[in-house]
């Protein structure tokens, strides 16, 4: 059951007990936006972000906020189940191997450009998608940094299953800049009185139109990435193992906004860090490099907007998880779960199981 606060223009719901503090007075912004829908739902793996909590949920009547999608749009998990009941621990290297060498990660691109079947079709004026799109064609089937993974996972029903977290890698990072500075520029000369990372646009505005079509182009380019790295993953499992099959593709976003229909009125559903979960629809929720990851399916809890969590959530910041955590405790609890690849130096520390909530809290 959740935890409801009532102080601000309409209440916040929240599916966790404590929330930090700099988390809270996000929330209570959204709450008291004027266009601000029914409820804030704010998700168990909730934490601060920019302008909006990470796992939160708004509903806005006319209006849209690029903050509150955030600048990686798209973001999201897809999962795939192969036919392989086990993998001893050198074929599971040579896949991974294979992977390394086929997905570029971090900062680095592809040399060459892509096949362009994996970018979607431009529909209308879409500028800074125009501006990006050459660039963009280095950049599709690439898994970016911070908490981006390829994981390969032993499943409860006894198979081997392949997740991959990954976004809209540069083009979807310059849409949202571009509209965020266009959106303060605007509240600032309305003098609205919005905090000035939650500026918005309202319906009416050309804006508004231009965002949306923008943000579902790199929604479709984040789904397309993350398609061609699975395709990648697969062709390193059949190169090393020989033949596998491979079944249930699942994709879930958990950065963008959408129109739907809640309490029997069309909204502009955002949803930071949170996962759309209708009665019946399938999904993931990762945890840490410590945790058990899930496949889940929706209750379609309208209290919730028909939400769930995202992932485990972070309970320090990365600078202070590198800071305060051990290489060699975090690698010797990774050790006895059996994972094969996770902690390797300090720098890698922001991604570490003590830098995230446990497992049930989420």
């Amino acid at each position: 059951m959740e935890n409801v606060i009532t102080t601000e223009k309409i209440p916040i719901k929240l599916w966790l007990e404590d929330i930090e503090e700099g988390a809270l007075e996000q929330a209570k912004n959204l709450a008291n936006l004027p266009f601000a829908f029914k409820h804030i739902a704010i998700m168990p793996d909730s934490h601060r972000g920019y302008g909006m909590p990470i796992g939160g949920v708004l509903a806005a009547e006319e209006a849209i906020i690029p903050n509150a999608v955030g600048v990686d749009i798209g973001c999201g998990m897809c999962s795939l189940r192969t036919s392989l009941e086990e993998i001893d621990t050198d074929g599971l290297k040579k896949v991974m191997g294979t992977i390394r060498d086929t997905v570029p990660v971090g900062h680095n691109h592809h040399n060459s450009k892509q096949d362009e079947k994996w970018m979607p079709d431009i529909k209308g004026d879409l500028p800074i998608v125009k501006q990006e799109y050459e660039s963009a064609m280095h950049q599709v089937g690439t898994l970016g940094g911070g908490n981006h993974f390829i994981e390969i996972q032993k499943g409860s029903d006894g198979y081997i299953w392949i997740m991959i977290h990954s976004g809209s890698r540069n083009i979807g990072y310059t849409v949202a800049k571009h509209y965020n500075k266009k959106a303060k520029k605007l509240n600032e000369l309305w003098n609205s009185e919005t905090p000035k990372d939650l500026s918005f646009f309202p319906q009416e505005t050309e804006e508004f139109t231009d965002y949306l079509n923008e943000m579902n182009y790199c929604i479709e380019f984040a789904l397309n990435n993350r398609k061609l790295m699975m395709e990648r993953v697969k062709s390193a499992f059949s190169d090393v193992i020989g033949a596998v099959e491979f079944s249930d593709f699942i994709n879930k976003p958990h950065n963008f906004a959408s129109w739907e229909n809640h309490y029997g009125t069309d909204v502009i559903v955002h949803r930071k860090g949170a996962t759309r979960a209708r009665k019946g629809e399938l999904g993931m929720i990762p945890g840490s490099q410590g945790a058990y990851s899930y496949i889940i399916k929706g209750k379609g809890n309208t209290e919730s907007f028909e939400s769930c969590s995202h992932g485990a959530g972070r309970v320090m910041s990365r600078t202070k998880a590198k800071k305060s955590l051990s290489v060699e405790k975090e690698t010797e609890m990774l050790e006895e779960m059996g994972v094969l690849h996770a902690i390797r130096s300090e720098s890698d520390l922001d991604e570490a199981p003590g830098s995230y909530k446990p497992e049930f809290d989420s």
